[in-house]
């Protein structure tokens, strides 16, 4: 894109500098003739702050972090909140929120310090960019697959304006996510997987491919508490955090696909490992090759079947009640004191 097209897109966001602020910087808030925000990636703070308007200080949209001397315009803000790697992406999505029609783009070259699309290191920008899911959609989305909110959620968070591109290679949407963490064994972020959501969380939004995982996920997982020498593994977020439901103090992990839940890497300590998996033939797959892997590492498997498609669709057509119940005859009379005795 020539130099020219892109001052005036910065100038035209300055133009709408407050309204920018609230969209992409929603973490900060207005004082005076400034926007104050922790950080450009939309950190809650009070270091940054943005003009508002123009003046013989300097023009609207401008801004600077008084903590590590940062600097930019509201084009940056797009690039470093959107995650963005090229120009023409940035260029995209100003013109898209500023209302006006897309022309033809030519990729620049990415600047040196940026992630690479899909790449672990974009993963852990994204997961530094996002919230926590407490009084967000994110939540309320959970609310409504009937799946109570736990203290062990600490791997999932929220991020209100989550980029789209269709598989298509339609225009860039942007749409509120449920953001997952995958992580190794020691907890390190290797990827994420995004979860778009209709605006008031009442379910999925409405696209095509309303999932999408990137980084590294091989061997690796969503937990939801620490590894330990009994844990339950499944495919999806949700499925997992319903069996949590009936299970609050058992250690899991959601691997995000059948593949990867066959793949998934075992805790040196791990001696049972309850398998959940999905009614259907990828599931009775993953089971298999899971459960022979498990036996041979002298891991003691455990099948955990539901009673549907899947253990979320059990907690939502059932009741959490009916899910406890239907659990805990497949579960070990031991794990049922242990893990199971607080939800009875």
């Amino acid at each position: 894109m020539p130099r020219s097209d892109a001052s005036d897109l910065a100038c035209r966001l300055g133009q709408n500098a407050e309204a920018t602020c609230r969209h992409y910087l929603s973490n900060g808030r207005r004082q005076g003739n400034y926007w104050l925000v922790g950080d450009v990636r939309n950190t809650p703070g009070r270091s940054m702050f943005v003009r508002l308007r123009d003046s013989r200080k300097g023009r609207a949209g401008k801004w600077l972090d008084a903590a590590t001397g940062e600097h930019g315009d509201l084009l940056d803000v797009i690039r470093e909140v959107c995650g963005l790697t090229e120009f023409c992406d940035v260029a995209e999505e100003a013109r898209r929120f500023l209302g006006l029609p897309q022309v033809a783009q030519f990729k620049l070259a990415p600047r040196g310090d940026k992630a690479r699309s899909g790449s672990t290191e974009a993963a852990r920008r994204l997961w530094a960019m996002s919230q926590p899911i407490a009084g967000t959609t994110a939540e309320n989305y959970l609310r409504q697959r009937r799946i109570a909110v736990f203290r062990d959620l600490a791997n999932l968070r929220f991020h209100p304006h989550c980029f789209y591109r269709p598989d298509d290679h339609g225009p860039t949407q942007t749409w509120p996510a449920m953001i997952a963490a995958v992580t190794d064994l020691a907890g390190a972020v290797t990827g994420a997987q995004r979860t778009w959501l209709s605006p008031d969380g009442s379910g999925k939004a409405p696209i095509d491919t309303q999932r999408k995982a990137m980084g590294d996920l091989l061997g690796h997982a969503v937990r939801f508490g620490r590894p330990s020498e009994i844990m339950a593994v499944g495919e999806g977020v949700e499925t997992i955090l319903s069996l949590k439901s009936a299970l609050p103090h058992m250690p899991m992990a959601a691997a995000l696909s059948a593949a990867h839940l066959a793949a998934i890497l075992f805790p040196p300590s791990l001696r049972r490992l309850y398998i959940a998996c999905d009614k259907d033939p990828a599931g009775d797959w993953a089971r298999d090759q899971l459960t022979q892997r498990a036996n041979e590492a002298g891991i003691e498997a455990v099948a955990l079947t539901p009673m549907l498609g899947d253990f979320n669709d059990d907690l939502v057509g059932f009741g959490i009640a009916t899910l406890r119940a239907h659990v805990r005859v497949q579960v070990t009379p031991e794990d049922v004191a242990r893990f199971m005795s607080l939800a009875a």
